[in-house]
């Protein structure tokens, strides 16, 4: 297993033009999800550019802290002083440890079953899977790209040709507002793709840096873009734009599936890491729970380190160390909920004003 540090990426490129939910004539839009969402850079970085294991450390710190700040400045370090309370304690986290690693496990067996079937299944799988291939390779007249970040970067850039050909199809139009619309579109979406395959460029699947450059290309606004100019403007188009159209609208339409496939395989591939880490730390919070509860359960522990009673160190360090596979679980599951969460239409279906 091999956890990688997130890619780095720029939260604030692309453009930033308000527009209308409604979407009439208003072109251009923010790009960028953070811009879409109108979330803090802050809030952002948290729920999805930190490493996972970072952000599970800072949650391990902040809750030693918070029990060791409440314990002395309410002054019931003495409380801990009980066999009986100590006891407790560890002796709920002991099960709740071996319980939670039991669900890992299960989750785990869940997602590598997906993978498993019978050779029919197999078949039918990879058959659709070259099917696809085979369609998008025709989009722009190549192979397929084997690798996920080049394989979306492919697609994006060729939404981008596609637009410049639609302007230059329109240049000599005598419809004005026509041929300014385009313009907008065009300088929109070529800016945007841009962007998004510069990020791409050279990512690796399995840091979170593919999934989030990908995020950023707001697809579904610009089919419906497509399909607007094309209604608003039937009369001023000839035949060969409205081709241009539909050669366009064709691949941001593809750009939505392969998306959603590459989202899913890094789900999977989160789940998997993360029930794995998962493991890994439930055997230490195993040790030090089931040391502390053997060790320290029924007896005081007498004496004072800056100031703080060294039972109030002991039961916030070990209680720390013994919750770990949960604080693990948050920091995967707040990226991969997040994720899904905006993400949860496929196509021109905007489920929330500020997300496009």
């Amino acid at each position: 297993m091999s956890v990688e540090p997130d890619a780095e990426v720029d939260a604030d490129a692309g453009e930033d033009t308000e527009i209308e939910t409604s979407g009439d004539t208003d072109i251009s839009t923010a790009n960028t999800m953070r811009e879409r969402a109108d979330e803090s850079r802050i809030k952002l970085w948290v729920l999805l550019k930190a490493n996972r294991l970072l952000i599970a450390g800072v949650l391990g710190l902040a809750v030693f802290l918070a029990l060791v700040g409440v314990g002395t400045t309410a002054g019931i370090a003495g409380n801990l002083e009980s066999g009986d309370t100590k006891g407790t304690i560890f002796s709920t986290l002991l099960g709740a440890i071996i319980t939670g690693t039991t669900l890992v496990v299960t989750i785990s067996q869940l997602v590598v079953s997906q993978e498993n079937g019978p050779l029919g299944d197999q078949h039918e799988r990879m058959s659709n899977t070259m099917d696809v291939r085979e369609y998008v390779g025709d989009l722009y007249d190549g192979p397929t790209p084997v690798d996920p970040s080049a394989f979306l970067r492919r697609l994006v850039e060729e939404t981008g040709r596609r637009a410049e050909a639609l302007r230059d199809s329109v240049a000599d139009s005598d419809d004005d507002d026509l041929r300014a619309e385009v313009d907008e579109f065009t300088e929109s979406l070529t800016g945007n793709a841009e962007t998004v395959s510069d990020r791409l460029d050279g990512a690796t699947f399995g840091s979170f840096g593919v999934v989030f450059a990908a995020l950023d290309f707001n697809y579904g606004w610009k089919i419906f873009q497509v399909e607007r100019i094309g209604h608003d403007h039937a009369d001023a188009i000839d035949p060969d734009t409205e081709r241009l159209l539909s050669d366009l609208r064709t691949a941001l339409s593809m750009y939505g599936p392969a998306r959603e496939h590459i989202k899913t395989l890094y789900f999977q591939w989160a789940l998997v890491d993360l029930s794995q880490l998962i493991l890994y730390a439930a055997v230490p919070a195993l040790v030090v729970a089931g040391s502390t509860l053997a060790f320290f359960g029924s007896g005081p522990l007498p004496g004072t380190t800056l100031g703080v009673a060294n039972v109030l160190w002991l039961v916030a360090a070990a209680f720390t160390v013994s919750v770990l596979p949960f604080l693990i679980l948050v920091s995967y599951i707040a990226r991969i909920a997040t994720v899904a969460k905006r993400t949860l239409a496929i196509g021109p279906l905007i489920l929330r004003g500020s997300q496009r």
